[in-house]
């Protein structure tokens, strides 16, 4: 893996101020990713996956959302002391986002063309002629067939998959050298999902891009990630290489969550899962903010936050019971 450090998240602090309190979806969060490198953000929904994607890229609504701490650096810059004009040109040029839900994110009333063909013409200042000609070279790239003719359609005659291709065809049309991809398969069905995981991949593979995929579903991960990332109310609790997260996982919630998993080997077993919901982000426990579903909870895990354990060169966890879990 290549060392220079692309993306350097440090101690990132997110909170949103509303009428029902302070939740702070964000506490102290810290990632790197280098180049070419796929680095997974796992969790449940709610446990500050998207925010932190958000925050790097500066696009959170500002109120209610508010950064009190922390870092994110981009080849040694921090991104946050930029002014917006500045932060502008770091968007989409050097570091771009797949979002969530295509048929949202694209503007209806547009074609698909116009809105690739508009980041040349904004961003680069080429000719209409020139931007329209790259829009159909991106979507051929992104595998979308007949793409001189489907360039002059609209995003609600495309399907689910052709849509986040089109996603992914704008969030690469700069040549970014980060890719941050929140949750780019969901609601698409498991066959779609494994075309936009393995274009995404080859992708990847081509740029040499920094890839950060943001996702729920362990099983979308496993073939594609370096490294793993796992978090949980607003925390990183575990990151490692991802042979190590799935061997032998060294914090409780990590652990549940790969025994929630249903397995073929498996069959006629009760399956296993995870008692309870992710606290709620204006009042997150003390201690250890997993003790009230975790089956290793005791006494010090109810008043005291665990510190990060550094268990290998590339591998942590936030856990008073690592050994416990890891089975030492």
């Amino acid at each position: 893996m290549n060392q220079e450090i692309l993306l350097d998240v440090r101690d990132l602090h997110v909170e949103f101020r509303t009428r029902d309190g302070v939740a702070r979806a964000v506490n102290g969060v810290n990632l790197r990713l280098h180049p070419g490198e796929t680095l997974a953000v796992l969790g449940e929904s709610g446990c500050g996956k998207s925010v932190t994607a958000q925050a790097i890229m500066g696009i959170l609504d500002t109120p209610p959302a508010h950064i009190t701490g922390g870092q994110v650096l981009y080849r040694g810059v921090d991104l946050l002391q930029l002014p917006e004009r500045e932060r502008r040109k770091v968007r989409a040029n050097r570091i771009a986002m797949i979002f969530q839900d295509a048929l949202s994110a694209l503007n209806p009333v547009y074609t698909v063309g116009f809105q690739l063909a508009e980041l040349f013409r904004v961003h680069r200042g080429t000719s209409r002629g020139e931007a329209k000609r790259r829009a159909v070279e991106l979507l051929d790239q992104v595998r979308i067939p007949d793409a001189r003719r489907r360039v002059n359609d609209y995003p609600h005659q495309f399907s689910g998959g052709m849509r986040q291709r089109v996603m992914i065809a704008m969030a690469l049309a700069l040549d970014p050298e980060v890719l941050i991809a929140d949750e780019p398969t969901t609601a698409l069905d498991v066959t779609v999902q494994a075309q936009i995981m393995n274009l995404l991949a080859d992708l990847q593979r081509q740029r040499t891009m920094g890839l950060m995929l943001i996702t729920h579903d362990m099983g979308v991960v496993a073939d594609v990630a370096d490294r793993i990332a796992v978090m949980y109310a607003g925390r990183v609790v575990e990151e490692a290489p991802v042979y190590d997260i799935y061997g032998r996982p060294a914090h409780a919630y990590t652990k549940a969550l790969l025994e929630s998993i249903p397995r073929l080997d498996h069959k006629g077993r009760q399956l296993n899962v995870i008692q309870g919901l992710p606290p709620a982000l204006t009042d997150v426990p003390r201690g250890c903010s997993f003790h009230p579903r975790c089956a290793y909870a005791r006494e010090i895990c109810r008043h005291e936050e665990p510190p990060v354990y550094q268990i290998a060169p590339q591998r942590i966890a936030s856990c008073h019971f690592v050994r416990e879990v890891l089975g030492v």
